[in-house]
């Protein structure tokens, strides 16, 4: 008993040791800028000057802010936008690609570049395609004989910039999709076609709820995603002072810590965030029951 014990012993103990780094970056990194958040949400502090402890009154000052309001509606419109649009495209691209035709290697290498690409360089071509005087959409709109487009306007900063991020994440979900698809069995869609079964009620019938963990699982991550996004609104639209440039709660976050050195304000709406992102990751964990097929 004792000879076994020892070998089990010096186990644990490298595995603790190999897990060290991580746990601390866990413990320290994780957990303790979500409690410094949380302490933070409870002051006044502009990072110079003493904070001052002001209770819940950053969380009160937010309800009666308009500029938090409408970032929050529109990080809701652009969760309601892009979610969908990730699913279905990402699905799409994955079907597609999980058909034997030649060089579907190079094309899912292709479709998960935005993935791998640096935020910063994308955005910036982006930024280009954009332009109103020499960006490419407006280029080839004014070569068909039209009048270019603000597409980082009041009216269209939204869509513009829902469009890149989808496009950015089309990549990740495709991955996640594929995944799902090739752990199909293939007998299913034998014994469908010798039945005589076309393409759409195969996809209804075996597909679609063969691949709902995957939709469930892309669900979660595209939603918190959403809700998250960053980078591209910011590279797209840091030169607005508008509200209609800050469609994220994020970006409202970064401006009011960074920008305007509200500390607390930022850590409360910090809070608000991940206490949403929770509450609708418990919805999401709801539906699952009923709508979730694992076989």
């Amino acid at each position: 008993m004792e000879l076994g014990l020892k070998p089990l012993g010096r186990e644990r103990l490298w595995v603790l040791l190999l897990l060290a780094p991580t746990l601390v970056g866990l413990i320290f990194g994780a957990f303790g800028s979500v409690l410094a958040t949380m302490g933070l949400s409870l002051f006044k502090w502009d990072l110079l000057t003493p904070p001052q402890y002001v209770g819940l009154d950053n969380f009160k000052g937010l309800m009666g802010d308009d500029l938090f309001m409408q970032s929050l509606s529109n990080t809701v419109r652009f969760s309601f936008i892009y979610v969908p649009m990730v699913i279905v495209l990402s699905l799409a691209v994955a079907m597609l690609l999980n058909r034997k035709i030649h060089g579907v290697s190079f094309f899912r290498v292709i479709y998960f570049l935005p993935v791998v690409s640096s935020a910063v360089s994308v955005g910036l071509v982006w930024l280009w395609i954009y332009s109103k005087d020499t960006g490419l959409l407006n280029y080839i709109i004014v070569g068909l004989g039209g009048q270019p487009v603000r597409w980082l306007s009041t009216q269209n900063a939204l869509f513009s910039v829902i469009i890149v991020n989808v496009w950015g994440a089309i990549g990740e979900g495709m991955i996640i999709f594929l995944a799902g698809l090739q752990a199909i069995p293939r007998e299913l869609y034998e014994a469908a076609q010798v039945d005589g079964a076309t393409e759409w009620p195969i996809f209804r019938r075996i597909t679609l709820p063969l691949i709902t963990p995957s939709i469930f699982f892309q669900t979660i991550i595209s939603t918190i995603n959403a809700f998250q996004a960053f980078e591209y609104i910011y590279i797209l639209t840091r030169s607005g002072n508008n509200s209609s440039t800050t469609p994220t709660l994020v970006y409202s976050i970064y401006r009011n810590g960074f920008n305007y050195f509200r500390m607390g304000t930022a850590s409360a709406q910090a809070i608000i965030l991940a206490a949403i992102i929770f509450v609708l990751t418990l919805v999401y964990f709801q539906l699952q029951r009923r709508l979730v097929f694992y076989d």
